[in-house]
Parts: structure tokens; C-alpha cells; sequence
């Protein structure tokens, strides 16, 4: 019925005897590493890495079922009731060429639910939570796997399922399956910022290619080629406008304006700071700082159904606003005096719509913490609107040109906004990049970014593979 693929770590046997246990189960392969001794009466190859394609290549030559499943972790598990039977009949239904399910996880002497979030087109990004077990129709994935390019040494998963998603979007069977009986991962934030890590630059490398060459084939790859920036309006009071939309941040909303304030350049801007009807203290705080300086403007907005990106367009229609708005969080500050000086000589230099700095995690005393400097070095101005498919950010601080966000207007939303409109400001106009960090993003209990639950994190997610499909759908459609 179903043949099983098992990272296997010596002495650990859990597993096994549990897999044994388990009726209609097919071959079990043990995926062993270099010079590790097998295990007696148990088939086993020895692989270099899961995500080879060396490694695949060797599934597709031992299956026999009609379907193989693959584990990605080499914690414990426990199948559920019928498990494989239910996975089979399923994909047998929906002739499903991948399938993946929601589990259960053992932490401490609780179990906990880990319900996963269902695959669209957009589902693009290489973090997709699929779970520990990966599910495949055998003849699909032989097929794919006789098909992916020789060269491809650290992304033979991700492209399998790019490639089986052509012909079917794997399927989110959301019933519990089976139960990981060790929790032990990485919080939330560290998987965020994974793609980002230095150590990793060669994976993301060879993923992008991965990628390209998928959108190339479904027709939502864009070409280089934007439409001309032009600086032309006059209209505006001042060069730059600071935007900080908040919402019940007393302890942290001063140190923001003042970051602002304190800044050098030799053109006028001011700071817009839309208060979306706080109730601690934070309206005090911003009339207790403008009273002292002109240049601040704080808008009250006369609507209650405001997310950040609603705010952000309270404050860029704002008669007030200049040439070009930049972002802060009302928790977070600028890393010196010259934040906005370089983010306006960018515009003017790149001929860009957009500009994206970099930033430094720290704590609240500004000491860098891990992941520390995050640069996003996998944007390109040649390919990284396409690559910006592939990531769940395009990183911070974030600047606009004022006339095309006043005609474009962000999502009403409090989470993905950026994204939303950085994707599709890219679709047709170029987005600048500036290496140096500029920007201290302060991690605290009250931060909205600290490490999520899993529901928070699901919608999230969610969201913004949809923000991903929305713009698939329509480079396909123009490709059309």
C-alpha cells in the first residue's frame, strides 16, 4: 500500500517498532548517513542528504506501492488509527499527487495539535509547513524526480513539489495522522529568518534557481524590464514624511519619535504618527513630544476599523505628507542620524519606486541579538521580484514614492501589508536596496513578531501565500 522512507539515527528504534506495528504498511527503507551501521532484518541505503537528488532517485528506484511516504524528521513518531489506509483512500479520491496532514505533537506529558494551513498557488515559499511526513503517488514521483536537473545538490524537495504542484496542488488532508512524540524544534522566529542566515547562502542560491525556472514554466516568470520612476511632482511641502502608525505602545512610542526626530539632512520632513485610538497612554505621549516640535503631526483617525495598512494610508493621504513616506514601527528606532538622508539619496540614485533597507534584531538595551542583521541579499534588481515569491518578507525599513502609493493604497490589514504592496509595486516598477543597517528592530514580550502560537502563525501564513496567488494569478494571466 504505502512504502516508507525513514531517517534513521542510531540506537533510536522508536520509530521502527512503531512502524512495524502498523498493518497494510509496505517496505520500510532506512536513510541512514555515511558509515552508520544498519540495522539487521531492515532495508537501508545511506544517503548524503534528504534533500538530494541522488537521494530521490533512490526512492523512485525501490519503490513498489502505489504510494511512498517520506519522513523529514528524525523524531519519533506514532501512525493513527488507519492512518495509511486513510492517506491511500484519499489520494486514491482526489488522485492527489502529494498529500500532506495535520498531526499531533508530545510535549512533556500533553499532547498537542498542529493543524496545518492548505496549499493554494502561492503556497510557493521553500518554509511551507508540510509536517514530518510527506506523502506521493509513485508514479508521479518518479516521473518528476527523472525529470529534475542534474545539477541540483541541496533543493531536490522543493523542487519535487514544484514540480508535482503543475500537475495537481498538493493535497492538506486536515485530519490528525500520526503523533511526533519529541516537540523539540525551532521557535517560530528562527524558521522565520532561516533563509536569511549567512551559513545558508548557497542553499538560497541554488533555490532560486530552483524557483525561476518553475515560474519560467508556468508562465509567472517577469523579465527584466520596468516602467521609468520620475520625480517630477513639486507639489509637496516637504522632501520626506516619517509614517509611524500605533496603537498602544506608551513604553515604546517616544524612543520612535525621537529616532526621527534627531535625524540629519538638508531638506525639510516631518514625522505623521497615526494613533489608532490608543487607550494606555500613547496619545498622551505623542501631544506630550509635538508640543515640543512643529514637525509632528498627529492624526487621530475619524474611522475604528483601521489595521496598519489603514493607517499607512491615513497618513500618506495626509495633505502633509512629502515626496517620499518611510516606514518605522512604533516599537522599533532608526540605527543613526542619516537613516532618512540615505533612504532619499537612494530614490534619486537607484530611480527606484520602492526602497527596502537593512535592519538589526536586538533587545531593549540595542544589543544585536540572533538572528542579528538581517539583509536580504537574495533581492536582485535583474531577479528579485521573481525571488520575492520565494520569501515571506522583503525586510525594513520600507520607503514609497507618495504618488504611486496614494494610487495604489495598501490592504486594510495588520499583517503582510508591506508585502502586499511591495509585490506589486515590483510587478512593474524597479525597488531600491541599501546594504547598511538602518533600522533596530527591538524584540520584547510585547513585540507583535515574538514567537507566535501556531494558529497565529497559520493565519499569517496564509495570508500571505494568497498575496502570492493574487500575484501569480495575474503575471499568468498577462502571460496569457
Amino acid at each position: 500500500m504505502v512504502d516508507f522512507f525513514l531517517p534513521y539515527v542510531h540506537g533510536d528504534e522508536s520509530s521502527l517498532s512503531i512502524l512495524a506495528a502498523a498493518k497494510g504498511i509496505g517496505n520500510v527503507t532506512l536513510l541512514y548517513s555515511e558509515g552508520m551501521p544498519s540495522v539487521e532484518g531492515m532495508r537501508s541505503s545511506h544517503i548524503d542528504r534528504l534533500d538530494s537528488l541522488d537521494t530521490l532517485r533512490m526512492m523512485a528506484e525501490h519503490v513498489t506501492a502505489p504510494y511512498l511516504a517520506l519522513s523529514c524528521d528524525v523524531r519519533p513518531f506514532r501512525l493513527g488509527q488507519n492512518a495509511l489506509h486513510r492517506v491511500a483512500q484519499v489520494m486514491d479520491s482526489t488522485g492527489a499527487s502529494m498529500l500532506y496532514a495535520d498531526f499531533n505533537e508530545r510535549v512533556g506529558e500533553s499532547t498537542v495539535a498542529h493543524p496545518l494551513i492548505d496549499y493554494q498557488l502561492g503556497s510557493v515559499r521553500d518554509d511551507f509547513d508540510f509536517g514530518p511526513l510527506l506523502f506521493f503517488e509513485s508514479a508521479s514521483f518518479k516521473r518528476c524526480v527523472s525529470e529534475m536537473d542534474e545539477s541540483i545538490s541541496y533543493s531536490a524537495l522543493y523542487d519535487l513539489r514544484l514540480r508535482l504542484s503543475e500537475q495537481s496542488l498538493p493535497f492538506h488532508l486536515n485530519e490528525t495522522m500520526y503523533t511526533v512524540l519529541s516537540a523539540e524544534k525551532a521557535t517560530s522566529e528562527e524558521k522565520q529568518f532561516a533563509y536569511v542566515d549567512a551559513r545558508n547562502r548557497a542553499v538560497q542560491i541554488e533555490r532560486e534557481k530552483v524557483f525561476t525556472a518553475y515560474l519560467k514554466r508556468v508562465g509567472a516568470y517577469l523579465k527584466p524590464g520596468f516602467t521609468p520612476v520620475s520625480f517630477d511632482d513639486n507639489s509637496f511641502k516637504v522632501e520626506a514624511s516619517v509614517i509611524i502608525p500605533v496603537r498602544n505602545r506608551v513604553k515604546t512610542i517616544s524612543d520612535a519619535m525621537r529616532s526621527v526626530l534627531s535625524q540629519k539632512a538638508d531638506f525639510a520632513f516631518n514625522l505623521i504618527v497615526v494613533d489608532n485610538h490608543s487607550t494606555d497612554g500613547t496619545t498622551e505621549a505623542i501631544d506630550a513630544l509635538a508640543k515640543q516640535d512643529a514637525r509632528i503631526i498627529h492624526v487621530i483617525p475619524s474611522r475604528d476599523d483601521l489595521g496598519i495598512g489603514g493607517c499607512w494610508n491615513e497618513g500618506v493621504n495626509h495633505p502633509q505628507c512629502g515626496k517620499f513616506a518611510i516606514q518605522l514601527d512604533s516599537d522599533d528606532v532608526y540605527s543613526g542620524e542619516d537613516t532618512i538622508r540615505k533612504i532619499v539619496a537612494a530614490f534619486y540614485e537607484q530611480h527606484c519606486a520602492m526602497v527596502v533597507g537593512t535592519y538589526a534584531i536586538t533587545n531593549f538595551k540595542m544589543e544585536t541579538i540572533p538572528p542579528g542583521i538581517i539583509d536580504h541579499k537574495e533581492w536582485t534588481l535583474e531577479n528579485g521580484r521573481n525571488n520575492a515569491l520565494r520569501i515571506n518578507g522583503l525586510g525594513a525599513p520600507r520607503a514609497f514614492y507618495t504618488p504611486l502609493l496614494r494610487k495604489l493604497q495598501l490592504p486594510n490589514t495588520s499583517y503582510g501589508e508591506d508585502y502586499a504592496m511591495g509585490l506589486t509595486i515590483s510587478h512593474n516598477y524597479p525597488i531600491g536596496r541599501i546594504y547598511d543597517v538602518l533600522y533596530l528592530c527591538r524584540r520584547w514580550e510585547g513585540n507583535s513578531d515574538a514567537n507566535l502560537d501556531i494558529i497565529k502563525l497559520n493565519k499569517n501564513n496564509l495570508y500571505k501565500d494568497k498575496l502570492r496567488t493574487i500575484e501569480m494569478m495575474r503575471r499568468i494571466r498577462e502571460s496569457r
